[in-house]
């Protein structure tokens, strides 16, 4: 593809188009692209000593471009596409890996990265704007890939970043509290999410029955529900403990490796989707399921369970909190912090699900980016009567204290980060795990 919406990626002969994104607009690197020999800019204003294209929108243009000259080549791509606040990362990789274990070739796009084939490659949103969809999916179908399952943020959704794309099946999970910094209000939330299942043609959309924002998302397709309340595959009978759960789907009993109720909704998104594929032995395929790293990953400490988990949402953090507590233990003892420059509504609220159901909090910094680590911290605390916590803002001394804590049986849950290997302070990023602190301090 010679055209580019980077100035870095620019190769002479190449055409430049200038995008006005949430990080920067494209047409303050116009110069930069010319430089590196783009004979062709398409933009929005101004005139250049090279063949400029003036357009009213530029990323119209570039979506037009995109399906006009190689949607054709991806259109027979099975795509599978998965919205909602929580269990979007999970829920597709293990689609991805139950796929490719039974060899069928899916790709997986979203928060871990793009995973083709053996390659793992980063990428900078959940949901890559669309010009990178294109050159993922045109990748995918030089490498016979057969299907890609992709994680569609709701951000993503309302920047138009999978635009002309349509889905074979479509799949929403719940709606919570998050991201109202963007939204401003939940309905709000809920219609950009929705704008997924309206990307169809005659497709499956499977969704939680038991949300209460559901109703957005039945709409003109084949609509199958899932959970407690579902009369299409209801979740019953579901038992859990340190090494995995068992669950009765629709009378059927199936065993996984992960832990915990919300992840039965996630395992029972996997079923719905294998058998609509009509695959057969799918309760084999269920139980050799592994969670994606940073998603209750759990670390054995003498007598004690340290878990790593992304839990960043009120919902996530009660969740897991409420799931652990059913397991045997003797104290739950949380790690957590919140992001700068996000939703500050949902600070004070995770601070009180962490104090109300463990028996000990340490509050300290997640990614702190433009914020001051200790302005999150009393946003976090702020409405707090609790006393059974303490705040250490360097996120690694407080990971040690915690570790020093422990004593017999006890659980550690290190939640927020989960899979990130790095910590975002102001602009840098800056190399930081979860796990490497704790392996190191353990002396593993």
């Amino acid at each position: 593809m010679n055209i580019k919406i980077d100035s870095r990626k620019i190769l002479p002969g190449d055409t430049f188009i200038a995008i006005k994104e949430v990080n920067g607009d494209g047409h303050d690197y116009v110069l930069d692209a010319i430089n590196k020999g783009a004979t062709t800019v398409i933009v929005e204003k101004g005139n250049y000593n090279v063949n400029t294209i003036l357009v009213s929108d530029t990323k119209k243009y570039l979506e037009e471009y995109l399906e006009n000259n190689y949607y054709d080549e991806i259109k027979n791509l099975k795509l599978i596409g998965m919205t909602g606040t929580n269990g979007k990362t999970t829920t597709c990789y293990l689609i991805y890996q139950s796929l490719n274990n039974i060899e069928i070739k899916c790709a997986y796009i979203g928060t871990l990265g793009f995973f083709i084939n053996d390659k793992k490659i980063k990428t900078n949103n959940t949901t890559p704007n669309l010009y990178e969809l294109y050159n993922m999916l045109l990748e995918c179908v030089n490498s016979n890939i057969e299907y890609v399952v992709m994680e569609v943020s709701s951000q993503g959704l309302a920047m138009g970043r999978v635009n002309t794309l349509v889905f074979d099946y479509c799949i929403f999970s719940n709606l919570t509290e998050d991201h109202l910094d963007y939204h401003k209000s939940m309905e709000d939330y809920a219609l950009q999410k929705q704008k997924l299942f309206k990307m169809t043609y005659n497709s499956y959309a499977i969704i939680n029955n038991d949300d209460e924002y559901k109703d957005y998302f039945m709409l003109d397709n084949k609509n199958i529900t899932y959970g407690k309340t579902s009369n299409d595959y209801r979740i019953e009978n579901i038992r859990s403990n340190i090494n995995g759960t068992s669950f009765i789907l629709n009378n059927e009993e199936y065993y996984t490796k992960l832990i915990g109720e919300y992840n039965v909704y996630n395992v029972s998104i996997v079923i719905i989707l294998l058998k609509l594929l009509n695959i057969e032995n799918i309760k084999n395929i269920i139980k050799d399921l592994n969670a994606p790293s940073g998603r209750m990953e759990i670390i054995k400490y003498n007598n004690n369970n340290i878990i790593i988990d992304y839990a960043h949402t009120p919902d996530a953090v009660e969740k897991i909190i409420l799931t652990v507590s059913t397991l045997l233990h003797n104290r739950i003892i949380t790690l957590i912090g919140c992001g700068g420059n996000r939703d500050r509504n949902k600070r004070s609220i995770m601070g009180e699900i962490s104090t109300k159901y463990s028996d000990f909090v340490i509050f300290t910094s997640d990614n702190p980016r433009f914020e001051k680590p200790k302005s999150i911290l009393k946003d976090i605390t702020c409405k707090l009567d609790a006393e059974n916590y303490k705040i250490i803002v360097n996120r690694k001394k407080a990971i040690k204290s915690a570790i020093q804590m422990l004593s017999k049986n006890d659980i550690l849950l290190l939640l927020g980060k989960g899979h990130e290997n790095y910590q975002i302070v102001k602009d840098k990023i800056i190399p930081f795990s979860d796990k490497e602190i704790v392996l190191k301090e353990i002396g593993r």
